[in-house]
């Protein structure tokens, strides 16, 4: 299992995306293993957020959330009280954004790699837990 930040949805459902090939790839090979992804519930507004805005469609937003959650190798996970808090105070020690903490905070609770994007979450979230570049 990986937890996967909205920065890899993003691109793997943007043609447009300068990583969209490897994440798409990535992510079609992590489905053909059998490899469960994990996202905070929260991936999903982010995803759809962004979409919805660069396309200027926020049925696009709504399709790409419609193409996420179809897939069977997904589990989409809550962010409860402690995680929020946890998420809280990784946000506060490693100066991250409150939604990168969200994704550090679930890998080391559920004790497994991160991957993103992001070169910021790569750098300092990679203090707590594995990061890893899709592909």
């Amino acid at each position: 299992m990986i937890v996967v930040d909205a920065s890899v949805w993003m691109s793997g459902l943007t043609p447009r995306d300068i990583f969209h090939e490897i994440s798409r790839s990535w992510l079609a090979s992590q489905h053909a293993r059998n490899i469960m992804l994990a996202i905070p519930v929260i991936c999903l507004a982010e995803v759809s957020g962004a979409i919805s805005r660069v396309t200027g469609y926020s049925e696009d937003g709504l399709r790409a959330i419609d193409q996420i959650l179809a897939r069977s190798n997904l589990r989409v996970l809550p962010v409860d009280h402690p995680l929020g808090l946890e998420a809280a105070q990784l946000a506060a020690q490693l100066h991250l954004r409150g939604a990168d903490a969200v994704y550090v905070a679930l890998a080391r609770r559920l004790n497994i790699p991160l991957a993103t994007w992001d070169q910021e979450l790569l750098q300092r979230g990679g203090q707590i837990v594995t990061i890893q570049q899709p592909g």
